[in-house]
């Protein structure tokens, strides 16, 4: 029978919120891979767990996933710790659940701390939709294209950065999307030196272009206004009331109502006499 995979989230940096399963877990794993086998050892030492421990990061994945997949075909419990937060998300993980879904494994996890939903709840940005961008492309057209759906995007926008590229995801935000969004810089969130500074795009760009950011680094910056409809839109929805039976004044009025553009634009577009329009 084959075994289990454990995805166990950590800290994101206070020991302290590692919640009791979390040690039981980790406990009932044969053996532990990790992104940082120094903070795995600390955060095991911790919970007073004593488990052999395997690095699994970036660089060596796809191997360790290979072998992560033999030990839950000989049944095996295995967990995965990454640095902080839940392995998968921005970090390493997807490689192990995909060769425990191959060896016919069980997969379950260990839900714990994340900077995404913390950094969400203290930054005073709508949360009922955001969007989750982990880490912009560092150059190229991947980045000025994700930049460019960012900035046509309604919903808040969460984004890791590294404190070394703060400055330049801020100036890059600011030049796609404008100045006057609200942003929320978290820093170090659960740590002894936490600090959420808060302003627009461009107070931040300006602030944090002087001053050096330091340790893990969580943005979130407001959505931009939906994008309305144009008059070209409004007259392909008016002529499809018209094919079903409606009246230009009729269909002219409705499709007004739905787009916001003015209903006499929209009756003179489809009632020009050229056909144009």
């Amino acid at each position: 029978m084959a075994g289990t995979l454990i995805l166990c989230a950590g800290p994101i940096g206070n020991l302290g919120d590692a919640p009791p399963r979390l040690g039981t877990a980790l406990a009932s794993a044969h053996i532990v891979y990790a992104e940082d086998t120094r903070r795995a050892r600390i955060l095991l030492g911790h919970l007073g767990v004593e488990r052999p421990v395997r690095s699994f990061f970036a660089g060596n994945e796809a191997r360790r996933a290979a072998e992560i997949g033999t030990r839950l075909v000989r049944g095996e419990v295995v967990a995965l710790l990454t640095d902080a937060g839940t392995p998968g998300i921005s970090d390493p993980g997807l490689a192990a659940v995909r060769a425990a879904l191959d060896a016919g494994a069980t997969v379950t996890g260990v839900p714990g701390p994340s900077a995404v939903t913390l950094a969400l709840a203290v930054s005073g940005l709508p949360a009922e939709r955001f969007v989750f961008e982990g880490f912009l492309p560092r150059r190229g057209g991947r980045r000025t294209a994700r930049l460019a759906d960012l900035a046509g995007d309604s919903r808040t926008a969460v984004l890791f950065c590294a404190p070394g590229r703060l400055a330049t995801d801020l100036a890059d935000l600011v030049a796609t999307m404008g100045g006057e969004r609200t942003v929320a810089v978290c820093r170090e969130l659960t740590k002894v030196y936490e600090e959420v500074w808060r302003g627009t795009l461009a107070q931040a760009a300006a602030h944090w272009a002087a001053v050096e950011a330091r340790g893990e680094v969580t943005v979130v910056v407001g959505g931009g206004e939906p994008a309305r409809p144009g008059l070209d839109e409004a007259v392909e929805m008016a002529r499809g009331r018209i094919g079903a039976g409606e009246t230009a004044s009729a269909a002219s009025r409705a499709a007004a109502a739905d787009t916001g553009v003015p209903r006499r634009q929209i009756y003179d577009a489809i009632t020009r006499p050229d056909g144009e329009g």
